[in-house]
């Protein structure tokens, strides 16, 4: 049998820490749920009850795999690969799996993505008419990747831009296998090169915006990994009480400001003039004169 714990994911790594390593060195298994994941979607209970880092802590344990999925489908597969690993192949692994309480459509997983999702990303949507004509590409994850999908929508209506969108169900499990393969490479000079899975996915110099319900430290863990101009967004600071779309706001990941921040991505690579970057910032209200919000 594998034990399953839920519970709200700010009293995970942050509150019991010390106890989930010593769990990782007994080589314990099975599945920590983080529910009500994030920094956004616990909205009513402030800073006590608002988790922005455990995805952060969560990397830095070799044996743990942590997902952040959006969707049902995305975590069906997340928990039977999962036991699979535990139970069938017997790996001294657990998974940490953060989950949202939010009520939203549920679609079908794409043809062919399964891999992709235990893997870490795979390509959900995307607003170019063809294949490979996207100006830029969007990554969410969890509670977020909603709002990744209506900044791409708003790129493509208001300003003519198009865009990749993809789900990213973990951070740490790309920039795992990133360092894999950058350490093979270094370590085997004069074989063929190896790239790692985020390279194969973002190859390219489309600009890439990531955005997460988490601190800007967790989708930075791949940025070194990604050829192609990346910008990230987060939750970085306190948790405040407010209902899920002022706090999305306040915290800049909502979809106008990845709308914005993949303007300016745009912009600095010379694809878009920086007036509409500003014309956006003014269409849709945004107070650049606003502290930032991991300022006190």
């Amino acid at each position: 049998m594998l034990p399953f714990y839920i519970y709200y994911s700010m009293f995970g790594f942050q509150r019991v820490g010390d106890l989930i390593w010593a769990a990782a060195d007994q080589r314990a298994r099975g599945f920590l749920l983080g529910a009500t994941a994030g920094r956004t979607t616990l909205g009513g209970e402030g800073l006590q009850h608002q988790d922005g880092s455990s995805h952060v802590y969560a990397a830095t344990i070799p044996n743990c795999r942590a997902y952040d999925p959006a969707f049902a489908c995305e975590l069906a597969l997340i928990v039977d690969h999962g036991i699979r690993c535990m139970i069938e192949k017997s790996e001294d692994v657990f998974y940490y799996i953060t989950v949202m309480n939010e009520n939203y459509s549920q679609p079908s997983l794409p043809a062919g993505a399964a891999d992709a999702v235990l893997k870490g990303m795979y390509r959900l949507t995307s607003t170019a008419t063809r294949r490979g004509d996207s100006q830029v590409r969007l990554l969410g994850s969890g509670a977020i990747l909603r709002e990744v999908i209506a900044a791409a929508q708003l790129l493509t209506d208001d300003w003519q831009v198009s865009a990749d969108i993809w789900s990213v169900t973990s951070f740490t499990e790309l920039a795992r296998d990133a360092r894999y393969v950058e350490r093979w490479n270094r370590l085997h000079p004069q074989e063929r090169r190896r790239l790692s899975y985020i390279g194969e996915c973002l190859a390219g110099d489309a600009p890439v915006v990531a955005a997460t319900d988490y601190v800007r430290a967790y989708p930075d863990l791949v940025a070194s990994f990604v050829d192609a101009r990346y910008r990230s967004l987060g939750t970085d600071g306190f948790g405040r009480s407010d209902n899920r779309a002022s706090l999305r706001r306040f915290f800049e990941v909502d979809r106008q400001h990845i709308a914005v921040a993949a303007l300016y991505a745009l912009a600095e690579a010379g694809s878009v003039a920086h007036d509409v970057v500003a014309a956006a910032i003014e269409k849709y209200a945004l107070d650049g004169d606003l502290a930032a919000p991991w300022t006190c």
